[in-house]
């Protein structure tokens, strides 16, 4: 009997979905004789058993195409909205998986995807997952396919700012996605030709910024450009917010409810002084330099459009490796990319992880090595 996969989307959309998509269904339709079912909305379409058959009409045409043609959401199998409650869904879906006969789930997705896919498999489903996120920060492979893509939209975006940068004598802050990871804002920064580049792993000093500008000034450069990571923060925030996190962990190592309701506060109300911090960060550097200063958010604009072709190839090898693995019964595994091959990680190796730029990179030696300020020091 043909084997039964189903596949789904979920956690952010991310160029280079349907790229997966196709490489999954062809490999497994055409190579291995299976038959796909494609789950719409990621994981709450899995609950609520709305599905689509994907066949090799579906899947045709969908290699350039941005998004995902199956829907996603965010939402968690165990912490689930349900009318006004948030419910753990977990039994439903392991429902809807026995109901389709299902041999294995595929599930494309983040970190956040990673460690969802890994509660399923616990409750005895056969998962596998693909590694997908602008951000690259999923752990144990070498790239997340989408991340190509956002780079090249990021970097072409501060080429077209250095022109009304130059023209102005402005400074221009672009912020880039990244939540805990700088590795987009690190390579379009580079790629770019960004003055200053800060990112998550190196809180940086205002003071040394303005310093770095200043001295742009006194060498005849009127201008600079700024690549800021979303999740990016100086010192001073850093230091904060380790001091209420780990004000928060004391508090549930005591089994302290009113210290844990007092340190969540002051998390809560920390992270939302933080919301304009690129903002914040414009307005101070243009006070210490006298330069104008203008601040261009990038947001969703950098997962949209069509994938990359270094994007499109990554997901289908990843995809046809996919197909491969399922028909040689491999499961509770994440297909990652190893330099030239595919290879299968155990999930339980990449949940709970984030893939951070290690001070040690060769792109943060390369930025010093050509004058680009990152922030921490002059």
């Amino acid at each position: 009997m043909a084997k039964s996969v189903g596949i789904l989307t979920a956690g952010g959309d991310s160029p280079g979905l349907n790229a997966a998509i196709r490489g999954v269904g062809k490999a497994a339709i055409g190579a291995y004789g299976m038959q796909i079912i494609g789950f719409r909305d990621g994981f709450r379409g899995l609950m609520q058993d709305r599905t689509i058959r994907l066949t090799g009409t579906e899947l045709s045409g969908i290699l350039t195409v941005g998004g995902t043609i199956l829907g996603t959401s965010r939402d968690k199998p165990h912490k689930m909205p349900v009318g006004d409650q948030t419910m753990d869904m977990t039994s439903v879906m392991l429902e809807t998986y026995h109901r389709h006969h299902l041999d294995a789930l595929v599930c494309l997705g983040g970190g956040g995807t990673q460690k969802n896919a890994y509660h399923l498999s616990q409750h005895g489903m056969n998962i596998i997952t693909l590694p997908k996120t602008i951000d690259n920060d999923v752990s144990g492979t070498d790239m997340t396919f989408g991340f190509d893509t956002a780079l090249g939209i990021a970097t072409e975006a501060i080429d077209r700012l250095h022109s009304t940068a130059h023209s102005h004598h402005r400074i221009i802050v672009v912020e880039l996605m990244g939540h805990n990871a700088g590795w987009l804002a690190l390579g379009a920064g580079l790629a770019g030709g960004a003055d200053v580049i800060l990112i998550p792993e190196l809180p940086y000093d205002v003071q040394v910024v303005a310093e770095a500008i200043r001295q742009r000034q006194r060498r005849g450069a009127g201008f600079s450009i700024v690549a800021v990571s979303e999740g990016a923060l100086s010192k001073e925030d850093a230091e904060a917010l380790s001091n209420a996190a780990a004000e928060k962990a004391a508090a549930k190592e005591e089994n302290d409810k009113k210290k844990k309701e007092r340190a969540a506060a002051r998390l809560a109300k920390l992270a939302e002084t933080m919301q304009d911090k690129t903002l914040r960060l414009s307005r101070q550097l243009e006070q210490l330099t006298g330069l104008e200063s203008r601040v261009t958010i990038l947001g969703h604009l950098q997962r949209g459009g069509t994938p990359s072709a270094a994007d499109r190839l990554l997901a289908t090898r990843l995809g046809t490796t996919c197909a491969e693995l399922i028909d040689r019964g491999v499961f509770g595994v994440m297909v990652a990319a190893r330099g030239e091959r595919a290879e299968p990680v155990p999930l339980e190796e990449v949940v709970g992880k984030v893939k951070l730029v290690p001070p040690d990179h060769p792109w943060i030696k390369t930025a010093r090595d050509i004058g680009v300020c990152l922030g921490d020091r002059v």
